[in-house]
This record gives C-alpha cells, structure tokens and sequence, in this order.
C-alpha cells in the first residue's frame, strides 16, 4: 500500500530526528526555556523579519488554536471563521468548550471575503440587540485552506483591513504554512504575513517534525500571561526541547522551506498525473491537497492499493476524495500511484 492520505503520517524528517537523537543525552532547562528553543526563536524571528516577537511552542494544531483563541478573546467575545473552517468542523468543540462562541459564515472555495465579513460585522452594528450577543474578537484564517486553497497579498490585505476596521484581531492557521508559501501560484511571504496579522503559527507536525507548532505574536503583543494560559490548558510541556530542537532543526539551512518545496513538487505531479488521466476536480488546488472527483466503483478499486481521505459526497455515484503529498512523498510514491491508475 501506498499512502496519499495526509502530510502528518510519517515520522521526523531525518535532519530533524538527527538532531532530537544529538541531543537527547543532554540536560537542559524545562518548559521551553532551554537553549534550542531559544535558538528556534531566534531563527524564527529572523526568518519572519520580527525582532521583537513572543513565540511560544506547542505540541499540535488543536492546542494552538484552542489556547491562543481563549487567550486573545475576553471571557464574552466570540471568534468568526467560515462554515467548512478547521475551528468550526474538525476541532470537537475545542473552541466552545473554553465558553468562546464559533460564528461560521459561508465560505468561498474554503476562503472567507471581505464582502461576508462586511456583511456579517453590518449586520452585528446595526443589531439593536447586539449587546445581547457573543461579541466577535477575532477573525480565524487558514493558510491554506481546507481546500488546499490560499490567500493572495491584496485578499489578505483588504481582510486585515477589515479587521482593523471593526476592531478585530486577525489570527492565521499555518498548520500547512510552507505548502502555501512554497506554491508555485503564492504572492505572499512570511515576513509579509507577519506584518498582516496579530498571531500565526508556523506549523510543524505537517511539515517535517515530529510534533510541534510555533506560535508567534509578531509585535511582542502575546496575551498578558500566555504561558500560564497555556499551562491551564494543558498545553504546556515539561519537556519543552521536544519542539524546541525540532524547530532549531527545520529553521537550519532553510530546511522548513526546502521540504515544503519538495512536496509542492510532488504535488504538481500528482495533479498532472490525475489531469492525464481524464481526472475531474473538485476545485482547483495549488497546495498539496488535491480534491478528486472520483466514481465509487474506481474508489473502491483504489482502496485496495491506495490510501487516501474519502472527503464527501459529490452525487449519489462519485465521493470527493482527497490526496496529499508531503515533504516524504517520493518519486517512487508517484511512478506506483501511476501503475495503479492506467
């Protein structure tokens, strides 16, 4: 069997687990405060052009959002995503359970407009029973989407506006961040997306670590007390290197950015492998999730030889099902996925 289903199956990248086994014997600080955390956030700052940034580590995408949603919000306000949003469908209520409302609006090929969000925040304005709501905060992103989709500069731009506008903060998933810088079809760069926000993180499960996601307040604007905030979320790791190192790791000799590359490369050639073949989309992709439309007879015949992630229905005789590369997708994975498929 060949695997297509995600970009968080396989281990550490080899340069990163080199570096967890280099290192494993030594004593450090806990908590985060040892020296290759500390290390990873000089490198991030760099890489982000944020001297004067608050990062902070944690182990997975859940936790990030969870504890950085609750600590941003006040106790009344809610969070503003859309309707296929990672917050709003496949985070188990995590949001709501730290009492935070999650305001879904619809969405447009996994992205939020400016015109809904006018639409929404107009609407809330003129509500003469607004005080009587969950009052909206923050505005949650992907980069990229659900879908695979991303942002360009002015979308980003004019949503950050917005934001500012209405008197909300903007924070950014980048639970896949370097699939959607390395994308062939992407105008934006970290350093740009840094100064078009209020907090990000970087993700690293799906690129590379083994676990782990860096969180940045790019303007050293982190919640009064965000360590502690972690900590009563659970979120905090004694052994706080386990990220640290990783991150050190992915942050040396542009490693983060080179696999995200590579993977965006096997993805091309998977989309073409699918486009020669008489393959229908279900959107157009330019990451590395790619969204087939795909008859059930052929899906169950696929099965048999190829995981994949069956997404949704698209009639009563075809499913959506989604293909992922990653940064350990190999040639070797396509030339296979290729047998299978003529």
């Amino acid at each position: 069997m060949i695997s297509f289903e995600c970009d968080y199956n396989n281990g550490a990248h080899p340069k990163v687990m080199q570096r967890l086994l280099e290192t494993n014997a030594e004593i450090t600080a806990t908590y985060g405060f040892d020296v290759y955390s500390e290390q990873a956030r000089q490198k991030i700052r760099m890489a982000c052009e944020t001297p004067d940034a608050d990062i902070f580590f944690l182990a997975g995408g859940t936790q990030s959002n969870a504890t950085v949603i609750d600590g941003m919000l006040r106790s009344y306000e809610a969070v503003i995503t859309i309707d296929t949003g990672h917050i709003n469908v496949h985070e188990a209520t995590a949001i709501e359970a730290s009492g935070h409302r999650v305001i879904a609006l619809p969405d447009d090929k996994g992205k939020l407009t400016v015109a809904e969000l006018n639409k929404y925040m107009q609407a809330f304005i003129h509500d003469e029973s607004r005080d009587h709501c969950a009052q909206p905060g923050i505005v949650y992103i992907s980069f990229p989407t659900e879908f695979g989709t991303i942002y360009s500069k002015d979308e980003m731009a004019d949503l950050y506006a917005a934001c500012q506008q209405y008197g909300l903060q903007l924070y950014i998933d980048g639970a896949r961040l370097g699939y959607a810088l390395a994308s062939p079809a992407n105008d934006v760069t970290l350093p740009w997306l840094a100064s078009h926000c209020d907090a990000f993180y970087i993700g690293g499960t799906k690129v590379g670590a083994l676990c782990g996601e860096a969180v940045v307040f790019p303007r050293g604007n982190a919640p009064k007390c965000f360590f502690s905030i972690i900590k009563r979320h659970g979120a905090l790791l004694a052994k706080g290197r386990l990220v640290g190192v990783q991150f050190d790791a992915l942050f040396t000799d542009n490693l983060y950015f080179d696999i995200s590359a590579h993977a965006m490369r096997m993805a091309i050639k998977l989309k073409q492998l699918f486009t020669d073949l008489g393959y229908q989309f279900f959107l157009d992709s330019p990451t590395n999730q790619q969204f087939l439309v795909i008859p059930n007879d052929k899906m169950h015949q696929l099965e048999k030889q190829v995981i994949f992630t069956h997404w949704c229905a698209a009639d009563d005789n075809h499913t959506v099902c989604r293909f992922v590369t990653s940064w350990a997708t190999t040639e070797e994975d396509l030339q296979t996925l290729a047998g299978i498929l003529s």
